[in-house]
């Protein structure tokens, strides 16, 4: 639904207004006794001349701070994605045909245990979430290949329908026009719950009654009424909860920063965001395959 790190921790929930000192503390050459507070003896334009140093100096950087910002959150998150590229890359160029299966399955597998494991780690692990970065890389490089093969020209227009879909539910929060509210929480909770179901019962189908289902397995199935696979109906709906999980990351992520999370946890919003832009990229090469008559 939406990052385990940032959900999990209360310095990512509601925001919180900040104490800020207009002096930065107590200006230096104050004394207290038990009765009285008097200066040290320094000349008042002296005590003057730190204040307004101080007023007028450059705003803490993150790194002395070591609190988190956007810019710490984008250059993670870039650093992740561009790994995740890369593996792909590399699993569609130099892996031979013979070994496609077994690197596709170890991608998976690997990806999905490590995915758990960072999930609930309740520190990040950069080694370990760059580490599922390249397993997932393996995984959709191999992927990828497979259905360019069928359908020339999808993986640029699922690349290009994710990014765009990323694009989108970044302005929309940006703009305050799309808000998380307590009723756009629970939508999204069932609908992450009910989708999961669906995919899980579709497995069984397509691992144990794949004699009586297409390949696609329920998606493939074709809706009596309106007479389109269903695929053409829960594919959006993926889509629709995928673009949600973005935009509550961004809200966390936006209260992480309000409230001065430790700057670590930027991993953990570029393992989040890493995490549903793969989902919308696999739901998007799906979703065009079937429109393109895959079976």
């Amino acid at each position: 639904m939406s990052n385990p790190y940032l959900s999990n921790s209360s310095l990512f929930g509601k925001s919180k207004p900040a104490a800020v000192s207009p002096y930065g503390g107590v200006p230096q050459g104050s004394q207290s006794s038990g009765y009285a507070t008097t200066a040290t003896p320094t000349s008042y334009d002296q005590q003057f001349a730190g204040v307004e140093q101080s007023y007028y100096a450059p705003d803490a950087s993150s790194r002395e701070t070591g609190r988190l910002t956007y810019d710490d959150v984008i250059m993670k998150t870039a650093g992740v994605v561009g790994v995740v590229v890369l593996a792909a890359a590399a699993a569609w160029m130099l892996v031979p045909p013979a070994l496609a299966m077994p690197v596709m399955i170890v991608g998976l597998v690997g990806g999905l245990i490590l995915g758990l494991v960072n999930a609930f780690k309740k520190e990040p692990s950069p080694a370990l979430i760059l580490t599922y970065a390249v397993l997932e890389g393996a995984f959709l490089g191999i992927l990828s290949k497979v259905f360019e093969a069928q359908f020339g020209g999808i993986v640029a227009q699922a690349v290009l329908a994710t990014f765009v879909t990323f694009g989108v539910t970044l302005a929309l929060f940006k703009s305050g026009k799309v808000r998380v509210t307590p009723k756009f929480t629970k939508i999204l909770m069932i609908g992450v719950i009910s989708y999961a179901a669906f995919c899980l019962v579709n497995l069984g189908a397509m691992l144990f009654f794949s004699d009586f289902v297409p390949a696609w397995g329920l998606r493939g199935m074709e809706v009596p009424v309106l007479g389109i696979p269903f695929g053409l109906l829960i594919g959006p709906i993926a889509i629709i909860l995928a673009a949600m999980s973005l935009i509550m990351d961004f809200d966390m992520i936006a209260k992480g920063v309000r409230n001065g999370a430790p700057r670590k946890f930027a991993w953990a919003a570029a393992f989040g965001i890493t995490v549903t832009l793969i989902w919308l990229y696999v739901e998007f090469l799906r979703l065009l395959a079937i429109l393109r008559g895959g079976d």
